[in-house]
């Protein structure tokens, strides 16, 4: 009876309990899930709708962002609406190409937008393309 014993052991003993497993990987499951939705990929801005076409961009382009409290971001970097020439030129020295992209909250007064567009102008940028969501076709 003793051999019989020392297997019955042996064999409970390489059985793993995956329970506490199952239960840690639930509990992260939620978290990411509710985590998710908060996590932010560049600045967030209320664009306005038109119906155009999908531009498929090569290689990372710059974009500068407008948001509704009038702040200023150069991708992710902000920047004060004086210094905006000043560090567009400077980057823009050190580019082959000579476009940017452009992002303004709906809400903006059209004057202000047009400031910034006229700031970008002057610094020397060719080719501005303007970013907008798409409208719901019925």
């Amino acid at each position: 009876m003793t051999g019989t014993n020392n297997s019955r052991d042996s064999r409970l003993l390489s059985e793993i309990n995956v329970t506490p497993f199952v239960d840690v990987m639930l509990v992260l499951l939620v978290i990411f899930m509710v985590t998710a939705p908060l996590v932010q990929h560049g600045v967030d801005v209320d664009l306005p709708r038109a119906t155009t076409k999908n531009i498929t961009a090569e290689e990372e382009h710059l974009t500068v962002t407008l948001t509704q409290d009038r702040k200023i971001f150069i991708n992710k970097m902000q920047v004060d609406k004086s210094q905006l020439r000043e560090r567009l030129t400077r980057i823009f020295k050190q580019r082959t190409d000579n476009q940017l992209f452009f992002k303004a909250d709906k809400t903006l007064p059209y004057e202000f937008v047009i400031q910034i567009m006229a700031e970008i102008k002057n610094a020397g940028i060719e080719k501005l393309g303007i970013i907008t969501t798409p409208l719901e076709e019925n």
